[in-house]
């Protein structure tokens, strides 16, 4: 499935023709990149209708929560999570661990992607490469680029060859203008910055996979300014610092939150020096406001 328009979805069947179905009625709802069984109802004048019979089984789901506190899918068979970063909107650690969080959880490897470096002065670009420095030291790959002057892209192009993958990250970092870029044949909604709020509008009103030259898919979701974490338990989020893994068996107590408890080994490895303070204080006030 290619795209999802309510109850209406887009299909592209084995030869690469798309036609419009109807969603299974009661059923689990169908998702960017999700595979169907279909039957093709009617068919004339260059157009093709259908209805999805069956949800074929997903290696993997992303989800995100909805208001009521339900987990809403996003996409499905996903091999990459690439989690869009820039230096403007602001860029904020805590936004990029709960990306993280969400990656680990739903098992999707991710790969941070810095746009709009073309905005930063050499220093402010070192700056920016030291702030971001723990992320690649905890085996994370970073992709440096510029959608306006199409730097990095060949790496990009490299980082997406032979997967399914879903850009996620704030609105106004830049997804739909590397998606832009990687499909320039493609009419992909650029927003921008408003320089009322510092914040970016929101472009890409449903998510839409995307099928790369080189190989590979894209999918493009709709940005989201803030990305809140479902009603996390401390483990599940405990378990998404990767680095913290090693001693989460080292606690005292088996519900141990890592915030005060004695005998909690992540606690102590972070006075050893083997936890940063930062990533240990984003553990802390993401299961305090998820």
């Amino acid at each position: 499935m290619v795209a999802s328009f309510g109850a209406r979805l887009e299909v592209e069947d084995a030869a690469g023709g798309r036609l419009q179905c109807n969603a299974v009625r009661g059923g689990e709802p169908v998702v960017c990149g999700d595979r169907v069984r279909f039957a093709l109802l009617r068919s004339g004048a260059g157009k093709r209708v259908g209805a999805v019979r069956e949800l074929l089984p997903r290696r993997s789901l992303l989800c995100r929560p909805s208001p009521d506190g339900a987990l809403r899918p996003m996409a499905a068979n996903l091999d990459r999570m690439l989690i869009v970063l820039a230096p403007a909107p602001a860029l904020y650690e805590g936004i990029i661990d709960r990306y993280l969080i969400a990656a680990e959880h739903f098992g999707i490897p991710p790969v941070l992607v810095v746009n709009k470096v073309d905005l930063l002065a050499a220093e402010q670009h070192r700056a920016l490469r030291e702030r971001l420095a723990p992320y690649a030291a905890l085996g994370y790959d970073l992709v440096w680029a510029s959608a306006k002057r199409e730097d990095g892209l060949d790496a990009l192009r490299a980082t997406l060859r032979g997967h399914t993958s879903v850009f996620v990250g704030q609105s106004g970092v830049g997804k739909s203008s590397l998606v832009g870029q990687l499909l320039p044949e493609t009419d992909v909604r650029v927003g921008a910055i408003s320089e009322a709020t510092g914040q970016g509008r929101h472009t890409t009103t449903t998510a839409r996979l995307y099928h790369l030259p080189e190989g590979g898919d894209v999918i493009d979701s709709p940005g989201v300014r803030e990305f809140s974490l479902w009603n996390i338990a401390p483990r599940e989020a405990a378990q998404g610092f990767i680095e913290f893994r090693p001693y989460l068996a080292q606690c005292r107590f088996n519900d141990c939150t890592h915030t005060h408890e004695p005998g909690c080994g992540v606690i102590a490895a972070a006075e050893r020096g083997e936890i940063t303070p930062r990533r240990l204080a984003s553990y802390r006030q993401i299961i305090e406001q998820p």
